[in-house]
């Protein structure tokens, strides 16, 4: 039975820094395509990174040059690094799995994702 668990969500300031975690069972988690959602409030869930099985990265546009995703293959864990937190930025973030090796080019739909974590609160204070 596939399994995500995010873990890492907080509250932090404008300005500061928060990593997400993603602890994958299951399945060979290292060797999907996998990313990271959001949903603010009254919003639709939207992607914000994703990562291919041989590393491609892909990020939206609103969080490039703040947020980075990343893996550890041994822990079989993802995470999201993000810098720079505006208030904008605060939502449940999810981690996904898909069952696809490459990431597709409408990586952000969620319907390439069938396997989903319970989703973690970032709140992002001004």
């Amino acid at each position: 039975q596939v399994q995500l668990k995010e873990s890492g969500g907080g509250s932090v300031q404008a300005g500061g820094s928060l990593r997400l975690s993603c602890a994958g069972s299951g399945f060979a988690s290292r060797t999907y395509c996998k990313a990271w959602f959001r949903q603010a409030p009254g919003k639709e869930r939207e992607g914000v990174a994703a990562l291919d099985s041989d590393g491609s990265k892909r990020v939206a546009d609103f969080v490039k040059g703040r947020f980075t995703i990343s893996q550890d293959n041994a822990k079989k864990t993802l995470y999201l690094q993000m810098n720079r937190l505006k208030s904008e930025d605060a939502a449940v973030y999810y981690c996904a799995a898909s069952i696809r090796y490459e990431c597709p080019y409408d990586w952000n739909s969620i319907r390439h994702f069938p396997y989903w974590g319970q989703g973690t609160q970032v709140t992002v204070s001004s």
